[in-house]
Order: C-alpha cells, then structure tokens, then sequence
C-alpha cells in the first residue's frame, strides 16, 4: 500500500488547491489554516505497509450478508498493506449508519484517521461522477465523521465549518 500512497493521499491537493475543500463547508478559513500542518504530518507518517490483504474499500455498500457469514465484495482496490487501514476506512461509515465512535475502535491512531479524512476532503468537492449520483455526498459525510476523528485524535479544535453537522442520509 505504501506504493499508492499518493494515490489516497489528500491532505496536499487540498494545500495546493483548497477551494474545493472550501466550498464543501466543513471548516473556515483559519481552522484549516492551524489543521492543515498537523494533517499533513500526520497523514505522512501513517502507517501504511504491511503484509495483510486489504480490500481497501470496506463499507457497508461492499458487504454481503449470506446465510449466517459477511462477504466483502468489489475486491478492484486489493493490495497488502496494514490490516488497520481497512478497519480505519471502514469506521467512519459504520459510526454514520449507527456504530462507534472511530476512536473508540482504534484509539490512538491520528495517522491512519488524517490519512481516511484526507482521501475524503481531496475528494467530496469534485464533480460528480457518471453513473454514481450519491458518491461525493457520500464522501462529505465520511469527511465530516474522519475528520472529527482525526481532530480528536490530534488534539486539534473540531473542524468548525457551517454545514459539519448536516448530513445527506
């Protein structure tokens, strides 16, 4: 996983283009200004190799549930990596649909929190794509929930934009 991670990575596209992220309305002007260092930081020392087979997409729209057992299904995202960013990837959806806190599972990890936030804050703001009208609000609520969690987990004031606590669902 440590090859792709420019590919995930988020937290330097929203530095040198924050306009997108802006307009998503998660944070003003001066949070993301004292965040964005601590972000960066964190976002590069995560954690990311590892021999583990990762699916790399684990959500709840990629689970099966089939006579008694879960499946995860849409595999096009496979890579061995630390088994603890699937978990990291996967929480902020299950803390929306009704789960713990993301910090309650995986405490202590503000790295792997600012890596899934990053993916999500580089994303959620750009045009929707073909065929999947619900993704980038998808998106916005998993940025909302990751990065409150990376906030808390780097000591770093809740993000305070007008529109993070709305949700699409």
């Amino acid at each position: 996983m440590e090859t792709r991670r420019s590919e995930f990575a988020g937290w330097s596209r929203v530095a040198a283009d924050p306009a997108s992220f802006m307009r998503l309305g998660v944070a003003t002007d001066p949070w993301l200004s004292r965040a964005l260092p601590v972000l960066l930081g964190a976002e590069s020392r995560a954690t990311l190799d590892g021999a583990a087979l990762l699916h790399d997409d684990v959500r709840s729209d990629n689970l099966c549930f089939a006579d008694g057992r879960v499946v995860l299904v849409d595999w096009n995202w496979a890579c061995r990596g630390n088994p603890k960013l699937d978990i990291a990837a996967w929480l902020p959806s299950l803390a929306l649909e009704g789960g713990p806190a993301p910090d309650e599972i995986l405490p202590g990890e503000g790295g792997l929190a600012s890596f899934v936030a990053g993916f999500h804050a580089a994303h959620a703001g750009l045009p929707p794509l073909p065929g999947r009208p619900t993704l980038r609000a998808f998106q916005l609520d998993m940025l909302r929930e990751s990065l409150a969690w990376a906030a808390r987990a780097l000591g770093l004031p809740a993000p305070d934009g007008p529109a993070v606590h709305s949700s699409h669902h």
